[in-house]
């Protein structure tokens, strides 16, 4: 969001929060959320709202690499610096074009310090309802905001409505400060979980996204982290498809452009300032596939919400998701004269599903190895072998295949039986 309010008063800040608001909620005026400004020494903002440059150099490159070779090559942005298209249900990219580029991140900073609050909230140090008091530092922020002081009293679930929907800062550093104790003990567990996750383009310098030359990330992590966030703390969603929030009296709209065109979309985040251009990370259900489209470095909102728009076009148009074997479903038979039955029942642990191109999804084949002793019998739930999925003449997964059912060794009877058939 804007970063440019910095530490007006009350009334101006309202005033200016009015203002954004009617702008937004006018159709033809492009929003301006993010629009930041690196800060003069005496807190000034340097640029205009929204003034940000055309992306330099030719365009990234695109590639697909869930696709075959019937797959369409994926979408030339050239207003974009980066982008990434991922199926959040397997991770699968379906698009990319320059996905390591590291970025400055922005807003999109606040998908980790969400992530962070909602970890706290999972283990039970944190509660919805509890009241979080506000500091001058966070009541001081530069730039979006949710219009918080020392005297508030506001709730965690309110905050992360404010640091969400509002994009505020001063909803960041409040919540950042009552789960860690300072900011800048957050940022350490921001930069832990970017490495468990696998986040290898990013590094955190604060919580905000504000501008900072050693914060960076990628589309990619982008992608990486909004995905892991849908799988652990879908709950965000709630808030994120919401266009607006309304607190202590002062209601913002939603500064995500894609909701307003899309009722696919439900999230998760944008993020603007010089640095980073127009960013948004949206999600949307099509299909029952749901997909994450990032895209970075737009020179305005609109080219950005048409670039995610091509973008879920793409995934929908030319991709599917195939579920291949469902947890606990036989599968095959394992025949063997090692156990007292004769065979075992075979499955899977986990659901297996891939992401297709739709020409593809038709023609999968597989096949299995078994390499486990049966001499032993078999318990519920061991691992015999593995199973592998191949089309278009390579494998596209593999994936271990479990027993769904005690079977004990073969008796000594069993054994006489076995052995007289085959002397007949």
């Amino acid at each position: 969001m804007p970063q440019i309010m910095s530490t007006l008063s009350t009334p101006s800040r309202l005033a200016l929060a009015a203002a954004l608001f009617c702008a937004a909620a006018a159709p033809a005026v492009a929003k301006t959320h993010h629009a930041a400004a690196s800060a003069t020494p005496s807190g000034g903002a340097t640029d205009k709202i929204g003034a940000t440059p055309v992306p330099a150099g030719p365009p990234p490159v695109p590639d697909s690499p869930a696709g075959d070779k019937s797959t369409p090559v994926p979408p030339t942005l050239p207003d974009m610096t980066a982008y990434v298209l991922m199926d959040a249900s397997t991770g699968a990219i379906m698009a990319e074009a320059a996905p390591h580029l590291q970025l400055p991140p922005a807003s999109l900073t606040k998908l980790m310090t969400a992530h962070i609050v909602y970890q706290a909230l999972h283990k039970g140090g944190l509660k919805l309802d509890q009241t979080v008091p506000v500091s001058v530092d966070a009541w001081h922020q530069q730039g979006s905001t949710m219009f918080i002081d020392t005297t508030s009293v506001v709730t965690v679930d309110q905050l992360l409505h404010g640091m969400i929907i509002d994009s505020g800062n001063d909803a960041a550093v409040a919540l950042a400060e009552q789960v860690a104790g300072s900011t800048d003990a957050f940022v350490q567990m921001m930069n832990k979980s970017a490495g468990e996750i696998g986040l290898s383009d990013t590094n955190y310098t604060n919580v905000t996204g504000l501008p900072d030359p050693a914060l960076h990330t990628s589309a990619m992590d982008v992608a990486l982290l909004s995905r892991a966030i849908i799988q652990n703390e879908p709950e965000i969603l709630d808030i994120s498809k919401q266009q607006s929030y309304t607190y202590n009296g002062i209601t913002q709209a939603s500064w995500n452009p894609v909701l307003a065109k899309d009722p696919t979309v439900d999230g998760l985040k944008t993020g603007l300032t010089k640095e980073s251009g127009h960013c948004i990370d949206a999600t949307a259900l099509r299909d029952n596939m749901r997909m994450i489209a990032v895209v970075t470095g737009g020179p305005t909102w609109h080219e950005s919400t048409a670039a995610v728009e091509t973008l879920l076009a793409f995934g929908q148009k030319f991709f599917t998701d195939v579920t291949l074997a469902t947890a606990g479903q036989q599968i095959d038979t394992l025949h063997s004269d090692d156990l007292d039955s004769g065979s075992v029942a075979v499955g899977t642990a986990q659901n297996v599903v891939l992401t297709l191109p739709s020409d593809a999804a038709s023609g999968i084949t597989h096949s299995f190895a078994y390499n486990a002793d049966l001499s032993p019998g078999v318990t519920k739930g061991e691992v015999l072998g593995s199973v592998s999925y191949s089309g278009g003449g390579k494998i596209l997964a593999t994936v271990p295949v479990v027993a769904l059912a005690d079977s004990p060794p073969a008796s000594f009877m069993t054994k006489v039986k076995v052995k007289l058939r085959s002397w007949l």
